[in-house]
């Protein structure tokens, strides 16, 4: 596993919950990417892992996909509490 050599970005305040929730659920990158294009969204690994960086912007359609694959709601993403 690498580590993080950039600091964290502030273009998005989803990346940080992405990635921790990526690795606790043992999925990869490029497993993430795959379940991400079934639903239409096209996504390469460098856009991935800026989305992770927070150095790249999220849109609301990835937000939504995302929060599918990840089982997370979107408001778990964006830190809300329900």
């Amino acid at each position: 596993m690498r580590i993080r050599k950039q600091a964290l970005g502030e273009r998005n305040i989803v990346g940080a919950r992405i990635e921790a929730r990526r690795k606790a659920i043992n999925m990869k990158q490029k497993d993430l990417l795959t379940q991400l294009q079934i639903k239409g969204i096209d996504l390469n690994a460098s856009g991935l892992s800026k989305l992770e960086g927070q150095l790249r912007y999220v849109t609301d359609f990835e937000l939504k996909a995302l929060s599918e694959v990840l089982g997370m709601t979107v408001n778990e993403l964006l830190g809300i509490d329900e």
